[in-house]
């Protein structure tokens, strides 16, 4: 099933928010590499993921790279399920730092998901330090095995490609 509304359907939605883990795949100089990062969805119409990552990283340089708006690929899903049970979500969508009052807008969501974060004092200081970026999806695919084998629900944002 394809879906093309405004926003994903509410079985997406619940998948994005049932995780704390994506996979991040992207590309630079050096070919494809992926990376797992943690993150929390700021809900809207399109959820929204965000991250914290050092510019310095290689994946950082590389979104870097992508002037305000790299496109990635990406996947969410739990380690150790049964093929049977498997679940997860595979996406696409575009990433970027936010500064300024956009990063303290979103800062809230993050902190919420990992409240660990503002109780320990020397991890919250290095994360203050480090960039938060946003990841927006324009096309995401649920699998879920849990509802017949291959079994998928599909959103893209109309006009992504």
């Amino acid at each position: 099933m394809t879906d093309t509304q405004a926003g994903p359907p509410e079985e997406i939605r619940a998948a994005l928010g049932a995780h704390t883990t994506l996979t991040l795949a992207y590309a630079d100089e050096d070919g494809p590499q992926a990376c797992a990062l943690l993150y929390a969805v700021r809900d809207g119409l399109v959820p929204v993921l965000l991250f914290v990552t050092s510019p310095t990283t290689r994946h950082g340089r590389a979104l870097a790279a992508g002037a305000g708006a790299a496109r990635v690929a990406f996947t969410v899903q739990r380690d150790g399920q049964e093929w049977t049970e498997l679940t997860g979500i595979q996406g696409r969508g575009v990433c970027r730092p936010l500064e300024g009052e956009e990063r303290a807008a979103a800062w809230p969501a993050y902190g919420a998901r990992f409240p660990y974060v503002e109780r320990n004092e020397q991890l919250r200081i290095a994360l203050e330090r480090t960039a938060l970026w946003e990841l927006r999806p324009d096309w995401l695919r649920l699998i879920d095995n849990a509802r017949g084998f291959a079994h998928k629900v599909e959103w893209s944002r109309v006009g992504s490609g």
